[in-house]
């Protein structure tokens, strides 16, 4: 897959449990400071220590004044695709542009249904999933003020009022890994989100990449347009070893293929240790983005 050439964009991921002067609200302040893009939060409401996600959210989105915020990802399994559609826009509207919306399936299906949810199947849950999304876009189409019809099944509306449209063409992603889901994220997601290197190596990525790509033809889309974003977690030394465990110059050198040839413009730093995150936005950051920047200017062979 080539160089799909969107902006590189870097992201930190707070745990989401509350604490006191040294929680997620706080990281996601340096995060800002630091000069990362985007500062994304995962959705786990029957973990006890959880702060709900949409709240922080948007408290941090009230709190920063430059950096992008989005769950990585909401679960759909516990909420209201209506509401999602509302929340995401109005936090869009209220930063000025800097909400971004991913979305799963949902996890832990005991727990989910210990919070009094239906538990789906694996396939209930994708096509639940799917609904919403539809859910979601007609909800946030507020061309000609039609009455939004969407859903099916398991999340519908019919004939409600649209609105409010997000500030911009807000982008939706899917955290997906399976087949099933690879091929929702082809069809209808403006991004696709998984971890690289801890759960799948590069081949399990790029092997996943093109089950998006073919779903994307088939349903007459580009698949370039389809943002690849990449969970990733190391530790710096000093001498060069396994993947990510090195020195900057080796995080440069082993993440830019995955930029170059597998098409991925977002990094997420699965990691709350700052000093690491620190070192990662002063020395790898800056060495990536110049490096991505000589290979895009090489003329084409």
């Amino acid at each position: 897959m080539p160089d799909f050439g969107h902006d590189l964009r870097f992201s930190t991921f707070p745990d989401p449990a509350y604490r006191p002067g040294h929680g997620p609200v706080e990281l996601a302040l340096l995060s800002e400071q630091w000069g990362y893009d985007l500062v994304m939060f995962q959705d786990h409401p029957y973990m006890p220590a959880h702060l709900d996600v949409v709240t922080l959210m948007s408290w941090v989105a009230a709190k920063t004044t430059r950096i992008h915020v989005a769950p990585n990802v909401l679960n759909m399994a516990v909420r209201s695709p209506a509401i999602v559609a509302k929340s995401a826009a109005s936090i869009d509207l209220l930063s000025g542009g800097r909400f971004e919306l991913g979305l799963g399936a949902g996890l832990l299906w005991d727990e989910i249904e210990a919070m009094g949810m239906p538990r789906r199947t694996h396939g209930q849950a994708i096509t639940a999933l799917s609904e919403a999304i539809d859910v979601i876009r007609a909800i946030w189409n507020t061309e000609g003020n039609q009455p939004a019809r969407a859903g099916g099944s398991y999340h519908h509306v019919d004939a409600m009022k649209p609105g409010p449209a997000p500030a911009h063409d807000m982008p939706l992603w899917l955290g997906a890994y399976k087949p099933r889901m690879l091929r929702l994220a082809g069809r209808k997601a403006d991004g696709w989100a998984a971890l690289l290197g801890r759960v799948q190596t590069r081949a399990q990525w790029q092997a996943a990449s093109a089950i998006i790509d073919e779903a994307a033809a088939e349903a007459g889309r580009n698949p370039a347009d389809i943002r690849r974003i990449a969970g990733i977690s190391g530790d710096f030394n000093a001498t060069n070893g396994s993947y990510l465990q090195g020195p900057p110059g080796q995080w440069v050198e082993q993440l830019l293929p995955s930029i170059i040839e597998d098409g991925v413009s977002t990094f997420i730093v699965v990691t709350e240790d700052r000093l690491t995150l620190q070192r990662f936005a002063g020395e790898v950051i800056p060495a990536l983005r110049r490096a991505v920047a000589s290979e895009r200017a090489r003329p084409a062979p």
